[in-house]
């Protein structure tokens, strides 16, 4: 989380991915940080999942991916979903 932050403040856009029990920590620790990081939640547990798995997960989750990467950051001017990729 202090990573994206930090790339954040730099201009470097980013999203996090999280198994959706680490949802609330994620969120707590943003608020800490001050800052609301965009993230997708996947469902829990991943280690133990085969590529295959993997893979299904990560072509259902990859819309919200690029949604949140291409959205305006949190409480930019008129916030209106402009996208941060530049076009």
């Amino acid at each position: 989380m202090h990573d994206i932050a930090d790339l954040e403040r730099r201009g470097v856009v980013g999203v996090f991915l999280a198994s959706e029990v680490f949802a609330e920590a994620a969120r707590a620790q943003g608020a800490a940080l001050g800052f609301p990081a965009p993230h997708v939640l996947v469902p829990h547990p991943v280690q133990d999942r085969t590529d295959a798995e993997l893979r299904e997960v990560a072509e259902r989750v990859h819309p919200a991916v690029v949604a949140a990467v291409t959205a305006a950051p949190p409480g930019a001017a008129g916030d209106d979903r402009t996208r941060r990729s530049g076009g």
